[in-house]
């Protein structure tokens, strides 16, 4: 039976209270920090730090310095452990097991049912619901959807009813009990930890099912569609499942992958949405199908402030609110939320498409670029310039990672690219040569550095195996649905490894 039409007056409202809330940016967003200062009102860090509801924006960011995950950590070690009140109210039983710190420790985002209710799960209704409003013939409620995701992890002893692992672990365990009547695969197969027993699982738990969306990270979906095709016989994954209608995808660039998907799904039948999902809350969603930027969810619980880059190695950065960003320019996010982080600083670098109303794409996260010789690379640099060489080439890879070559007595320094193709070109050195050029194309700084190979040399490919990345991945404990391998690093610690790991087979 086809639910949509009986589930589209409740998603129409859900998408038309967003694109109000979107459209008073600065009304909305002061409503919501009045709110989150009031729900924190009576915890020990907003008694610390002399945080009240009466506060406006400019003098809640003079009275709260920016905060790094360190200056957390010892408050969220002891929510753990079961003490109440300390960055949010009352006590907390789950955590989302995040990126290590420099210090090589894993961060653990509180995850209080507020937070859950009010972020994480309002972000994906609202997805769904512009979804449903963007296209009037969907049938998305006429099957099941496949999410993918994470497990729990077992590195810490934790007290009795405490969970810690994956984001979307959580999100699964405790999803409405509705959602499960459109959802796949079963809980007990979504959360397995072991992805040898899990990926097998998987297939033989959705290969007959009528799968009607999809919602994940595209490089691991990549290993499970392909094996499900592998099962039924299939060479086009609509033979599979003939009503999938589309993939809600976030985590890392779509970009790269893009050719990797059309190669397995019919482009006329299949549509793509992007979303903004990290474990330290649900940010945007992608509000046009013919518009790449995301609109930034305004009413989640999240108040948001921006760093322009010129000010991210100051000990006390300067803060623009959402309503005061400029169009064009790329900042490091900040966030207020009611999962306790107070003025947070996620790591992650945006791009502004369009200020009214607020739309981003993500330029990077703040350490995940390379500025050795002055170029200024980011991420989304590097995605623009290698999804346009592998259409110049017909070219296609699974994952890559670059950082910088060093300046010799002898020789100039250059990027080192480590790349794992699942199409690989006929020219490797022409296919270096284009990513060059592309990228002189898509970055100014990059390009002047180059200019006449003067400061600059041309960069050179390392072609290595997926299963280098994999190893480097599983060394990190972060193989699975929610891997994600670091794009670009000022230095050459990961690089160096993931070639090791390649000539070490």
């Amino acid at each position: 039976m086809n639910f949509t039409p009986i589930a589209r007056p409740y998603f129409r409202s859900v998408d038309a209270r967003t694109m109000r809330a979107s459209a008073d940016l600065e009304h909305t967003q002061r409503r919501v920090l009045r709110q989150l200062l009031e729900y924190g009102r009576d915890t020990q860090w907003a008694r610390e730090h002399s945080l009240t509801p009466a506060l406006t924006p400019a003098e809640y960011a003079n009275r709260q310095p920016i905060c790094q995950y360190e200056d957390l950590r010892p408050y969220v070690m002891r929510m753990v452990n079961g003490e109440k009140d300390l960055l949010c109210p009352g006590v907390t039983r789950r955590y989302a097991q995040s990126s290590g710190t420099s210090g090589g420790k894993s961060k653990y985002i509180p995850l209080p049912n507020r937070s859950l209710r009010r972020c994480h799960y309002a972000g994906s209704t609202a997805v769904v619901a512009r979804y449903l409003s963007n296209y009037p013939d969907s049938r998305a409620f006429a099957g099941r959807s496949l999410i993918l995701g994470g497990s729990y992890a077992n590195e810490l002893a934790l007290p009795a009813g405490v969970k810690v692992g994956d984001l979307s672990a959580s999100l699964i365990d405790c999803i409405n009990p509705v959602v499960n009547l459109f959802r796949s695969p079963d809980k007990s197969t979504a959360l397995m930890s072991d992805w040898s027993a899990k990926l097998p699982r998987l297939v033989e738990a959705t290969r007959r099912a009528n799968i009607v969306t999809l919602s994940g990270v595209p490089s691991w979906f990549l290993t499970l569609l392909r094996n499900v095709m592998a099962a039924e016989g299939a060479t086009e994954l609509h033979q599979v499942w003939p009503n999938l209608e589309v993939f809600f995808h976030g985590g890392i660039s779509f970009a790269p992958y893009r050719k990797l998907y059309d190669a397995i799904i019919d482009p006329a039948k299949m549509r793509y949405m992007e979303t903004y999902n990290a474990s330290e809350g649900f940010f945007a969603l992608q509000a046009s199908p013919d518009d790449d930027s995301m609109l930034l969810l305004t009413d989640v619980d999240v108040y948001y402030e921006f760093i322009p880059l010129s000010q991210l190695d100051s000990d006390n950065p300067a803060t623009l609110p959402a309503w005061e960003v400029v169009k064009g320019d790329i900042y490091a996010m900040v966030i207020t939320s009611s999962n306790g982080l107070w003025r947070y600083m996620i790591g992650d670098t945006v791009k502004i498409a369009d200020t009214n109303p607020l739309k981003i794409k993500i330029a990077g996260r703040t350490g995940a670029y390379i500025n050795t010789f002055g170029e200024e690379l980011m991420v989304c640099d590097a995605e623009a310039a290698m999804a346009r060489t592998c259409a110049a080439t017909g070219a296609s890879v699974t994952d890559y990672t670059a950082a910088p070559v060093y300046t010799t007595a002898t020789t100039n320094g250059r990027h080192q690219w480590a790349i794992a193709f699942d199409n690989p070109p006929a020219d490797l050195q022409q296919f270096a040569r284009i990513l060059d050029n592309e990228l002189c194309n898509e970055n100014s700084d990059y390009q002047a550095k180059r200019t006449g190979n003067i400061f600059l040399a041309p960069l050179t490919i390392t072609a290595v195996g997926q299963d280098a990345f994999d190893q480097w991945l599983l060394s990190t404990g972060k193989l699975g649905g929610q891997r994600k391998i670091p794009r670009l690093r000022n230095d050459r610690t990961i690089i160096d490894k993931i070639i090791e790991l390649n000539t070490s087979k």
